[in-house]
């Protein structure tokens, strides 16, 4: 039995529109199996949990819909003040999902950008979800405790990361991500990509419309400044403070127990001479590995090691706690000079190491 119109007897331009919506229909199908096979065979370390592919896609949505939202509104502003306000209407309503159409062109798959934001929704879950462990019933978090010294660079730095956290905790809780707070390169590099999608969606296609979204992508590039980003904060605040050795295991405790693990990242970071990315890299690793190395790197001794992993263990489950219990002995027996020794490559520019591993690719071809 025949249900709907007879594809055969309908006008030429039904039956091409359907022709094409078919085989576009069995491209997806191919495409989602594809993916479904992929995500199948994952090993269980390299899938990403619910909670935070479910953090992520709500990080890139807000990211790139303010983005997207602010160059908009700018474009439009300037062709209505041009005397355009037809062309200033279409921007603001062209075109289909910024995210959608920078998902199949796959620029959203760029490895620099996802590692960053992958980085970032973790280090916030666990931040989230550390065991408190302030000192005493009376006494105040250690990042309060900072913003209220007698030195102004330590309690400036401490106040503006304060303030920090809690923009990106309530950007995190909310629908209200209202900048991308990434790396100047990749902010650059995202810009750049949302205002061609907007353009593309644009139906007229004008120079003067080119020139409004160009001008205001220009305008987002200048407004962004990355020294806002709660880590470029917190690494300001680990020079401002400036550990001694025999302060840095004590910091390093408090900082995780007040739930404050950029403040953490950035102290180890700092400790040992590497940049934030890295020291959160090997933080965030569950297997500790590096961690444990870098701790000793600084010459941290094994009831701090084991403090710190305990309470990473209770925030991560993807930590196992036995085997780190099984080798904490081990950990704390490695000399520190080995250790600093070992962790000597991290310390490198990050283009040199960039180029370190490119060379290598190379080898193994």
């Amino acid at each position: 039995m025949s249900v709907g119109p007879d594809l055969a007897s309908a006008p030429a331009p039904l039956r091409i529109d359907a022709v094409s919506r078919a085989e576009l229909a069995r491209v997806r199908a191919e495409a989602r199996l594809t993916a479904t096979i992929a995500d199948f065979f994952l090993d269980a370390d390299a899938r990403l949990d619910e909670r935070t592919r479910l953090r992520l896609a709500h990080v890139l949505d807000g990211i790139v819909g303010a983005i997207e939202a602010d160059i908009r509104r700018h474009a439009a502003r300037l062709l209505a003040n041009a005397g355009d306000p037809a062309r200033g209407e279409a921007i603001l309503k062209a075109g289909a999902s910024v995210v959608a159409r920078l998902t199949r062109a796959e620029l959203l798959h760029d490895g620099d950008l996802m590692d960053e934001l992958i980085a970032r929704v973790r280090h916030d879950l666990i931040a989230d979800a550390l065991p408190v462990a302030i000192t005493g019933p009376d006494e105040s978090s250690l990042l309060v405790r900072l913003a209220s010294v007698p030195d102004t660079v330590v309690a400036s730095a401490a106040n503006a990361l304060l303030a920090a956290e809690s923009r990106r905790r309530t950007a995190n809780e909310t629908d209200a991500i209202a900048r991308s707070e990434l790396p100047a390169e990749l902010h650059h590099r995202l810009v750049w990509w949302i205002a061609a999608a907007i353009r593309e969606g644009v139906p007229d296609g004008s120079a003067a419309s080119d020139r409004a979204i160009a001008d205001a992508a220009l305008r987002s590039l200048s407004a962004h400044d990355e020294g806002d980003r709660p880590e470029a904060v917190a690494m300001r605040l680990a020079g401002a403070i400036d550990a001694r050795p025999e302060e840095l295991a004590a910091l390093l405790v408090e900082a995780i127990g007040d739930r404050r693990l950029s403040l953490f990242v950035a102290v180890l970071a700092h400790s040992v001479g590497v940049e934030f990315d890295q020291a959160r890299a090997i933080t965030l690793e569950p297997e500790g590995d590096r961690l444990w190395l870098a701790l000793r790197a600084a010459d941290v001794d094994r009831p701090t090691i084991a403090r710190i992993g305990l309470a990473l263990s209770d925030a991560d489950p993807r930590r196992d706690v036995e085997a780190f219990a099984d080798a904490l002995d081990a950990i704390a027996a490695v000399p520190v000079a080995d250790a600093q020794a070992a962790l000597g490559p991290l310390s490198l520019h990050r283009d040199f190491r960039a180029a370190i591993r490119a060379l290598g690719r190379s080898d193994r071809r």
